[in-house]
C-alpha cells in the first residue's frame, strides 16, 4: 500500500483528475442493451434514516433534515468515499416508495450537475466502479418518471465514467480496489450500448488479478474475511452479468469463485456472520448467505482450515481461531496481532468475540483494536504477539513487524468431541516463551475446554526466559488470557469469584470456570463495530497471573448450564440503533 501523502500517491491522484476531465469531454450516446436486474442489497432501516435526514457514514452521524447529501460537510475522507461510492442507493431502493425514489433521483442528478465534469473526490477507479454498479443496478428505480433530458444526462454520465475507468483502472491498488474497478467496468461495458469494447481487456485483467490475489486455498494475502466476501460478491456479479449477456467467464474467473466459496463457508459462524479478524467485520446482515447462494458453490473446506483459520463446530456452537501467521509487509496495513485468538457463537448469538476494527473511531482506536489485548487470546507482559511499526516511522508504522513465523496447527478427534491444537513463537525472541493453545469442543456443542501453555522449549529460549526473569527480580512474567464478550451478553461473577455466568438473549446460560493459579476478573471491554457512532461497552473475562517457570499451564472451560435446553427458539431481532 502506498503512502497516501507520498509523491507517487499525489501523482496518481493528479492523473485521476486529468483523465476525469478528459473523459467528461466525450459525449457518448448510449442506452442499456437490456434492463439489468438489481443485485445489490440494501437495508430498509438505513433507507428510512436517510429520508429522515440522518446521515450515518464511516462512523459519523450528521443530522440534517431537508438537506442534500452533497451539501453535507464531510468530517473525513472515509465519509466522502461512502457518499461518492453510492452504496447508500441500495438502502433507498430497499425502501422503494415514491419518497425514496424522489430523494434518490434528486441526489443522483445533483451529483451529475456538481461532479459530473470530473470534479470532486469520487473520481477514483474503485469508487467509479462501485458507483457504476449501483447506478446500473437501480436504473429502473432512478429513471422512472424522468424526462428525455434527464435520461440523456444519466446515460452520458455513465458513458463518461466508463471511459475514465477504462483509462485508469491500472492505477488502482491491487486487491479489493482493483476488483471493484474491473467489475464496474465489465458490468457497465456489458450493460451499455457502445461500451462493449472495454469488456475483453477488463476480463483479461480480472483473470490476472484472480491469479495474483486468490491463492490455491481460496484466500487473500490480507487474510481479511470481510474483504474476501466482497471479492466473491464482485466476481459473482461479473459472472452473472457475463452469462446474462450470453458470454462465458474465463476458467480463471470461475476457478477463483469455486475456491473462495468453501473458504467463506468455513469462516461463517453459526449465526450467519463472518469471523472478525484482520480488519474485517461481521459483514452486512444477509450479505454472506446471499453471496454463497448466488455463487452456486456448495462445498466447504474438508479439513476445517481455510485462509489460516481453523474451525470447530458441533450442535449449535461454532468456533473459529486465527491459526496462522498474520499478514506482513504491504498486506499487513489492516492486519491485527490476533494469532491464536478465537471467536465463539451459539446459535444466533455471539458469545466470545474480538474487539474488532477501530478504523471508524479514529487512529487511537484503530491501533488499539489491532493489538493482542483486543483479542480473545493470551498476551504477555504488555506485549502483543506481533508489533506495529514504531510511531513516527512514516507509513511503515501501519505495518506489523516481529510477527510469529511458526504457527503449527492440528485438528483431531478427542474422547467426546473435536480438538484443535496450535501454537506460535511470537514471544520467543522477547521472553523465550512459546504460546500453545488447545481447544476441545464436545460433540453436542454444549462444552468447550481450553488450555493455554507458556513454554520455554529449548536451551536458547530458556536462557532468554532467565534473562527476563532476572530483569524482573525473579517476580515472574505477567500474562493475561482474555475472553471478550459480545455487548449483548449479560455476565456476572459467580460462585464466590470462581466462575462467570454468561446469559444470552436467547435464554441460554453458559458458565466460565478455570483450574489454574490465575486470578479471574470480569472487566470492561469494548466492541468496535463498523457503522456505529461510538464503541459499544462490553465485558471481558480476564485470567491474569505470572509465569515463574519454563512451563506455565492455564486451564479453563466454558459450558452450558445443565438447565439450558438443547433446542431454543430464538426469535428476537436486533433493530438498527444509531445511538450506540
Amino acid at each position: 500500500m502506498l503512502n497516501p501523502n507520498g509523491l507517487g500517491s499525489r501523482y496518481t491522484r493528479a492523473m485521476h483528475r486529468v483523465h476525469a476531465r478528459l473523459s467528461t469531454l466525450a459525449r457518448p450516446a448510449t442506452l442499456f442493451t437490456s434492463m439489468p436486474e438489481p443485485r445489490t442489497i440494501g437495508v430498509y432501516a438505513k433507507g428510512r434514516q436517510l429520508l429522515a435526514g440522518n446521515f450515518l457514514f464511516a462512523g459519523h452521524l450528521i443530522v440534517a433534515p431537508n438537506t442534500s447529501i452533497w451539501d453535507l460537510q464531510a468530517p473525513d475522507v472515509e465519509f466522502e468515499h461512502d457518499l461518492h461510492g453510492f452504496s447508500w442507493l441500495d438502502d433507498l431502493a430497499a425502501v422503494g416508495d415514491h419518497a425514496s425514489r424522489q430523494r434518490a433521483q434528486q441526489w443522483v442528478w445533483r451529483w451529475i450537475e456538481r461532479f459530473g465534469k470530473g470534479r470532486g473526490p469520487g473520481w477514483t477507479p474503485e469508487l467509479t466502479g462501485r458507483r457504476l454498479i449501483r447506478w446500473i443496478n437501480h436504473a429502473i428505480f432512478l429513471l422512472q418518471g424522468q424526462d428525455k433530458a434527464q435520461s440523456d444526462a444519466f446515460y452520458r454520465s455513465l458513458g463518461q465514467q466508463v471511459i475514465f475507468l477504462s483509462r485508469r483502472w491500472q492505477a488502482t491498488a491491487p486487491g479489493l480496489p482493483r476488483f471493484e474497478a474491473l467489475t464496474g467496468l465489465i458490468y457497465a461495458g456489458l450493460a451499455l450500448e457502445g461500451m462493449a469494447e472495454h469488456v475483453d481487456p477488463a476480463l483479461r485483467a480480472l483473470s490476472k488479478e484472480c491469479r495474483r490475489q486468490v491463492d490455491e486455498e481460496g484466500g487473500l494475502p490480507t487474510r481479511n474475511p470481510e474483504e474476501l466476501l466482497e471479492v466473491l460478491t464482485l466476481l459473482t456479479w461479473a459472472r452473472v452479468a457475463l452469462e446474462d449477456a450470453g458470454r462465458e467467464p474465463t476458467d480463471t474467473h470461475r476457478s477463483a469463485i469455486q475456491r473462495i466459496a468453501p473458504t467463506l463457508r468455513t469462516l461463517r459462524h453459526a449465526d450467519g456472520s463472518l469471523a472478525r479478524f484482520h480488519g474485517g467485520g461481521r459483514g452486512l446482515e444477509g450479505r454472506l448467505d446471499s453471496a454463497l447462494a448466488a455463487c452456486k458453490v456448495k462445498d466447504r473446506q474438508a479439513d476445517g482450515q481455510a485462509m489460516g483459520y481453523a474451525r470447530l463446530s458441533s450442535g449449535r456452537t461454532s468456533i473459529i481461531m486465527d491459526a496462522s501467521s498474520p499478514p506482513i509487509g504491504e498486506n499487513s496495513f489492516n492486519a491485527h496481532a490476533s494469532t491464536l485468538a478465537f471467536e465463539m457463537t451459539s446459535g444466533r448469538r455471539p458469545v466470545i468475540v474480538n474487539c474488532g476494527p477501530g478504523d471508524s473511531f479514529g487512529e487511537d482506536w484503530r491501533r488499539a483494536g489491532r493489538a493482542t489485548p483486543s483479542h480473545s487470546t493470551l498476551s504477555l507482559d504488555g506485549f502483543s504477539s506481533a508489533r506495529l511499526g514504531e510511531s513516527g516511522k512514516g507509513w511503515r508504522e501501519e505495518q506489523l513487524i516481529d510477527a510469529p513465523t511458526d504457527v503449527p496447527v492440528q485438528l483431531s478427534s478427542a474422547n467426546d468431541g473435536l480438538r484443535l491444537e496450535s501454537g506460535h513463537n511470537g514471544y520467543v525472541e522477547t521472553h523465550g516463551l512459546t504460546h500453545a493453545r488447545t481447544l476441545e469442543l464436545t460433540f453436542d456443542g454444549r462444552g468447550l475446554a481450553g488450555e493455554d501453555l507458556l513454554l520455554a522449549l529449548d536451551d536458547s529460549s530458556k536462557r532468554q526466559f532467565d534473562r527476563v526473569m532476572d530483569a524482573k527480580n525473579l517476580q515472574g512474567i505477567p500474562y493475561q488470557a482474555r475472553f471478550h464478550l459480545h455487548p449483548e451478553v449479560d455476565a456476572a461473577v459467580d460462585l464466590g469469584g470462581a466462575a462467570v455466568s454468561i446469559a444470552l438473549k436467547s435464554g441460554e446460560i453458559w458458565v466460565f470456570r478455570h483450574n489454574s493459579g490465575a486470578n479471574l476478573t470480569l472487566s470492561s471491554s469494548v466492541y468496535l463495530e463498523k457503522g456505529r457512532l461510538k464503541p459499544r461497552a462490553a465485558k471481558q473475562i480476564v485470567l491474569s497471573g505470572v509465569a515463574m517457570e519454563y512451563a506455565t499451564r492455564i486451564r479453563w472451560s466454558l459450558a452450558k448450564a445443565q438447565e439450558t435446553s438443547i433446542a431454543i427458539r430464538d426469535l428476537n431481532r436486533n433493530e438498527l440503533d444509531l445511538t450506540h
